[in-house]
C-alpha cells in the first residue's frame, strides 16, 4: 500500500493528465512478461486475456496492449475510462443479473459488485449443469479480470544478475526510487524504466521470446484464409486449375510455418488443444487431398482439401471464444513428445481424410439435388469417396492402437472405456461397417454418399462433443468451453442436408444388386 501511495504521488506531480502519454504505450508490446510458466512478449498476453475476457482483442480503437495496461493502471490508483464488458449467453444467468431484453453485454465492474450473488446462484446449481457452467466460466473471468485490475497479472523482470532474474507484478516493480530517477533523464519516467526492464533482460537472455511475437503481427491464419478463398474461387468459377494448385501449395506452406512457429515456441508438437487439432486437421487433409490427387490423377480432390481447409481456418479465425490460440502448459501425462507426436496426429490426420470423404459426399448429395448427375458419375465418385475412407479408417484404428499403449504406459491400463475412448471406437465401427458394405455391395453407391456424411457426424462427436458436451473422463486436459451451439449447429445443418436428399437416393429396381 504504502509503495501505490508513493507512486500515486509521483503520478500526481508528474501531471496525471499525461498519464496515458507516460506510461500505456504501443512500444511495450516487446516487453517481456511471465505467465503460465513461461516468458512472453506483453502484447501476446494482453490479446489472450482481453480475448478470454471479452471476445475482442481490442476496446474502442485502442491495441491490446494499451488497452491491457490502462485496465491494469487502476491498481495504482489511477482511474482509466476503459469499461471492458463481456457476453452472458445463458438465459437463466441473464436473469440472475436482472438484464434487460436483448441484452447480453455487461461491464465487469458491474459484476464485480453483483459476484456474491453468482458465487451464491454457482452453489445452488445443479453439479454439471449448463448454468453451473456457465457461472464458473464468469467467475473465472471476473477474478482474472480483478488480478488485472490490481496489476498483479503482468509479471516484469527484475534483472539482479545472469542467473537471478525475479519476476515482480509491474505495481510493485514501479518503485518510487526507479520511477524518480527515471525522471531526470526522461520526460515518460514509467515508460523508460519498463523498457530499460526489457534492455537488461534481453541482455543476459536472446531474443527468443520475441519470435512469438513476429509470429502474433504476421497474422498467418489469416493470410492463409485468403490464400485457401483464391484457390477455390479460382478452381471453382474460372477452372483454373493449375493456378488453384499453386494458391493450395502456397496454403500448405503458410500453414507449415504456423505449426512450425508453435512448435518453436512451445517446443513440443502442434497438437495439445482444439486449436492445434483443427489447425492439424485441415493442414493435414489438404496434404493428403494434393498428395493422393497426384497419384489418382483426380482434380477433384484438391477442391476438397481446399474446401475443408476453409472450414477449418473460418474456425481458427472467427470462433475464437471457442477456440483458443493460446500456448499453455501441458499436464504431466502430455509431456511425452513420442507418444504426443504419433498417438494424436494420427487420429488427427484420420479426421482429416474422414473429413475428406465427408465433404464429398456432400457435394455429390447437393449435386444430385438441384443439378444433374448420372449414375456413371454417382459410381465414379463413390470410389473417390471410397479412396479417402480408406486411409482415415487406417490412420484412425494405428492412432487408436498407439493411444491404447500410451494410456498403459501413462495410467496402467490398455483401455479403460474413457468417453474419448469409446467414442474413438464408436467411430472405427462405423466406418469399418461401411466400408465393409461397399466392399461386399451391401451398400448401394447411391446410399454410400448418405452413409459417408451421416457418420462423420460421429468424428464431430468424439473429436467436439465429448469436449464440450460430456466434458468427463482422463482426457480433460482436451476439454474446452463452449462450442455446444456450434455443435449442436452442425447437426442440425447436416441432418437437413440429409432429409433433404434422401429421396434423391432411393434404390431403383433396375440399379441391381452390384450398382
Amino acid at each position: 500500500m504504502k509503495a501505490i501511495l508513493s507512486l500515486l504521488t509521483i503520478l500526481i506531480s508528474l501531471n496525471s493528465f499525461a498519464i496515458e502519454q507516460h506510461f500505456c504505450d504501443q512500444s511495450l508490446e516487446s516487453l517481456p512478461i511471465r505467465q503460465d510458466g513461461r516468458v512472453k512478449p506483453l502484447k501476446v498476453h494482453a490479446s489472450e486475456m482481453l480475448k478470454y475476457l471479452t471476445g475482442k482483442t481490442k476496446y474502442e480503437g485502442l491495441s491490446s496492449t494499451i488497452t491491457f495496461c490502462l485496465v491494469s493502471l487502476k491498481g495504482m490508483g489511477i482511474p482509466t475510462e476503459v469499461d471492458l464488458k463481456t457476453n452472458i449467453e445463458h438465459v437463466d444467468l441473464i436473469k440472475t443479473l436482472e438484464l434487460k431484453d436483448g441484452e447480453h453485454r455487461v461491464s465487469f465492474e458491474k459484476l464485480e459488485e453483483e459476484m456474491a450473488i453468482i458465487r451464491s446462484e454457482w452453489q445452488k446449481a445443479k453439479e454439471h449443469s449448463s448454468y453451473k457452467k456457465s457461472l464458473s466460466s464468469v467467475l473465472n473471468k471476473i477474478n482474472l479480470y480483478k488480478d488485472i485490475k490490481t496489476a498483479n497479472n503482468w509479471l516484469v523482470p527484475l534483472v539482479n544478475s545472469k542467473d537471478d532474474v525475479a519476476w515482480l507484478p509491474v505495481g510493485a516493480y514501479l518503485t518510487e526510487e526507479k520511477v524518480l530517477a527515471a525522471k531526470e533523464t526522461s520526460d515518460r519516467p514509467f515508460l523508460k524504466v519498463l523498457k530499460d526492464s526489457e534492455e537488461q533482460y534481453e541482455k543476459i537472455v536472446d531474443k527468443d521470446f520475441l519470435i512469438e511475437l513476429t509470429y502474433v503481427n504476421m497474422q498467418l491464419p489469416v493470410v492463409a484464409l485468403i490464400l485457401t478463398f483464391c484457390g477455390l474461387i479460382t478452381m471453382t468459377l474460372f477452372r483454373k486449375f493449375h493456378i488453384a494448385l499453386v494458391f493450395a501449395v502456397l496454403t500448405v506452406v503458410v500453414q507449415t510455418a504456423i505449426l512450425a512457429f508453435r512448435v518453436h515456441i512451445s517446443g513440443r508438437a502442434p497438437i495439445t488443444n482444439m486449436y492445434e487439432t483443427v489447425l492439424f486437421s485441415g493442414y493435414g487433409a489438404l496434404i493428403l487431398a494434393l498428395v493422393i490427387g497426384h497419384f489418382k490423377k483426380e482434380k477433384i480432390y484438391v477442391f476438397v482439401g481446399l474446401a475443408y481447409n476453409v472450414c477449418t481456418l473460418l474456425m481458427l479465425n472467427f470462433a475464437g471464444g471457442m477456440l483458443s490460440s493460446s500456448i499453455s502448459p501441458l499436464v504431466p501425462v502430455l509431456r511425452d513428445n513420442f507418444w504426443l507426436s504419433t498417438h494424436v496426429t494420427t487420429i488427427i490426420l484420420s479426421y482429416g481424410a474422414l473429413a475428406l470423404s465427408w465433404v464429398l459426399s456432400n457435394t455429390v448429395l447437393i449435386r444430385k439435388k438441384f443439378f444433374f448427375m448420372s449414375p456413371a458419375d454417382e459410381r465414379y465418385y463413390s470410389e473417390l469417396v471410397y479412396t479417402c475412407l480408406k486411409y482415415g479408417t487406417i490412420m484412425l484404428a494405428a492412432g487408436i492402437i498407439l493411444g491404447g499403449v500410451w494410456a498403459d504406459y501413462s495410467w496402467g491400463r490398455f483401455w479403460g472405456w474413457d468417453p474419448k475412448e469409446t467414442w474413438s471406437l464408436i467411430v472405427l465401427c462405423l466406418y469399418m461397417a461401411i466400408l465393409h458394405g461397399k466392399y461386399t455391395n451391401w451398400i448401394p453407391h447411391n446410399r454410400f454418399f448418405l452413409l459417408v456424411a451421416a457418420a462423420f457426424m460421429s468424428v464431430m462427436m468424439a473429436w467436439f462433443g465429448v469436449n464440450y458436451i460430456l466434458a468427463t473422463g482422463l482426457h480433460s486436459y482436451g476439454f474446452s468451453e463452449g462450442g455446444a451451439i456450434f455443435l449442436g449447429s452442425f447437426f442440425a445443418v447436416q441432418t437437413l442436408v440429409l432429409l433433404l436428399t434422401f429421396s434423391n437416393f432411393n434404390i431403383k429396381k433396375e440399379d441391381g444388386p452390384n450398382a
